[in-house]
């Protein structure tokens, strides 16, 4: 069985070998295939053998040897190989299992993805063998190792220790350390992170930044600290800026900042002609953005914006398997590599009409095969949430003189307030709404207000929070108690209340952050909560995302942690968290 190491074994490289020379039979033959050769950057048509999960030949010669082979005439069509998502968030509402299946249905069949959830949800020993459960995936999953938990916690040295995070760094299927949402840390002196990065570089695997809006100068210096990767540009110049310092640069086309299109046109204007150093990423949407796929997307837009064709594609597959030093078995129709294939109708259409992932079809003839789910949460306990104390009226008390002011989808600043929020019930005619983060276990909150997320709605309670803690937001207390007493009964989730009715609610029965239904079913929710949300006044583009970055310390210019309300550039702790 093949493993993130990728390393078969002898005995099943040998049989490899004898499917050449006649004596074993290839499991899979897709003849007369039109394919992209990554290399060379052209079309050629070739037959393509196919063992288990491997590619063995690809050329023009056919297999001696044909017993209880399936054999796929590719006449007319075009084989590209499987996507690859670089940079992926697989816990936004679904699973990482459920993601990954439908992700693979639209042709992305290799993720890299992010390791957050696993330091709050699992010890390093369930976490790791939770990981080699996920090898066992048609779709080749892989995995970053943070060094920062994104948000101000109480135990952040318990979670992200020195020897934790060089077993996960050393771990096979972590390919990269970051992203690092922590730098500025680094450039004040922090030595340990330093540390974390050197180890990580001394493993061969890139260390991704986060560097939004960085000079020049801050870009020099990060790339001096190990930096190797970033996937921030907002302006094709920023793309160049990066790509002239040596870094690998991730086109980004997210939920939050859909900005492909908009890159693409400026670095063809600005005239870049060399590729090699670019990919594609999603940066992990909520599950209505990529209700048509992911890499697949952005490829098509890309074309459509005037990349050229084969380094589109190339761009999609290749240069991310190149990146994280995958290519012998990732990113290309190749003897060796991983039989991860894309069968097209068209040239300029990426979405795949047959999908092979592991040298099993995944769509078929536009027909979705059975993928039964292969992960036992109850296994890792990873269950509803238990919550064994109470949120009361007393817990629902506000003096606090300042605010949090929502300016777009992730800037917050402050804000004094000058309503009276001693009220049961906050004015209509006003745009802020109480705001609570308060502790998983119920030991301390923060309460003041949020300005600009709504002007109606009673409450919404998600405990889909960047930390696992709680927040609560609404007009109204006793629709926020009415919120908690529902996010109880479900075990964690999203769930909304006006004027004491329960409106909708999406069950997060996986550590109150995953959902175990199907991408369709969370879809449908998704687009449920919204249109609520645009009704009560909400006029940003993603909720979910919004209410995660609330206590998300990455980003500007204040936020709502467990230590309390912190002035982000100052990294000064300005009101302090309440015990319970």
């Amino acid at each position: 069985m093949h493993t993130n190491e990728n390393n078969w074994r002898s005995r099943e490289l040998r049989q490899h070998v004898k499917v050449i020379d006649g004596l074993e039979a290839p499991t899979l033959v897709l003849k007369n295939s039109n394919y992209l050769n990554v290399f060379v950057k052209q079309w050629i048509k070739a037959n393509i053998w196919i063992y288990h999960d491997r590619i063995v030949y690809v050329g023009d010669n056919m297999p001696d040897k044909l017993d209880q082979t399936e054999v796929v005439d590719c006449e007319g069509k075009y084989l590209v190989p499987g996507y690859m998502e670089p940079h992926s968030h697989p816990f936004v509402l679904s699973n990482p299992e459920e993601l990954a299946k439908h992700a693979a249905r639209y042709g992305t069949t290799t993720m890299m993805n992010d390791n957050l959830m696993w330091h709050f949800l699992l010890d390093k020993k369930k976490a790791f063998s939770l990981l080699n459960d996920f090898d066992h995936l048609p779709v080749s999953m892989y995995w970053w190792s943070r060094f920062d938990p994104q948000t101000s916690v109480q135990d952040e040295e318990e979670i992200f220790n020195t020897e934790d995070m060089l077993s996960w760094i050393s771990h096979p299927s972590v390919v990269q350390g970051g992203e690092l949402t922590s730098w500025p840390s680094l450039l004040d002196g922090n030595d340990r992170l330093l540390y974390w990065i050197q180890e990580t570089k001394r493993q061969r695997k890139p260390v991704e930044g986060h560097l939004p809006g960085a000079s020049e100068k801050t870009l020099t210096k990060m790339k001096l600290l190990g930096i190797s990767a970033d996937h921030e540009p907002i302006t094709g110049e920023e793309v160049l800026r990066r790509l002239r310092l040596g870094y690998h640069v991730s086109l980004r086309n997210s939920s939050i900042r859909p900005d492909l299109s908009l890159l693409v046109k400026e670095i063809l204007s600005l005239g870049l002609s060399n590729f090699d150093n670019l990919t594609f990423t999603t940066d992990g949407p909520t599950p209505l953005f990529s209700e048509k796929g992911f890499i697949n997307v952005c490829i098509d837009i890309a074309i459509q914006n005037g990349i050229p064709i084969e380094e589109a594609y190339r761009m999609g597959s290749y240069n991310v398997a190149r990146h994280f030093q995958l290519s012998e078995t990732h990113g290309s129709i190749a003897p060796g590599r991983i039989a991860h294939i894309n069968i097209l109708e068209s040239i300029e259409n990426p979405q795949p009409i047959s999908v092979l992932a592991k040298g099993q079809w995944i769509i078929k003839d536009n027909t979705k095969q059975e993928l039964p789910n292969k992960i036992n949460w109850e296994k890792y306990g990873v269950a509803p949430l238990n919550f064994d104390w109470e949120l009361g009226e007393k817990d629902l008390q506000f003096s606090m003189p300042m605010g949090l002011e929502m300016v777009n989808n992730v800037i917050v600043k402050p804000y004094s307030i000058n309503v009276d929020i001693t009220l049961e019930e906050l004015p209509e005619n006003k745009n802020d709404a109480f705001l609570i983060l308060i502790d998983k276990n119920g030991k301390w909150r923060v309460n003041t207000t949020i300005k600009g997320f709504t002007n109606q709605l009673g409450a919404i309670a998600s405990s889909f929070t960047s930390s696992g803690d709680l927040i609560f937001i609404g007009k109204s207390k006793k629709d926020i108690l009415l919120a908690w007493k529902r996010l109880k009964e479900i075990g964690g989730g999203i769930v909304l209340v006006h004027k004491g009715e329960i409106l909708t609610d999406l069950s997060l029965t996986l550590g109150g952050i995953m959902s175990t239904e199907s991408m369709d079913v969370i879809m449908e929710k998704e687009r449920e909560l919204k249109n609520y949300l645009k009704e009560f006044g909400y006029k940003f583009d993603d909720p979910i995302y919004n209410i995660l970055f609330l206590s998300s310390t990455h980003l500007p210019y204040i936020r709502i942690t467990q230590q309390g309300i912190v002035d982000i550039k100052k990294n000064e702790i300005l009101f302090p968290a309440t015990m319970c």
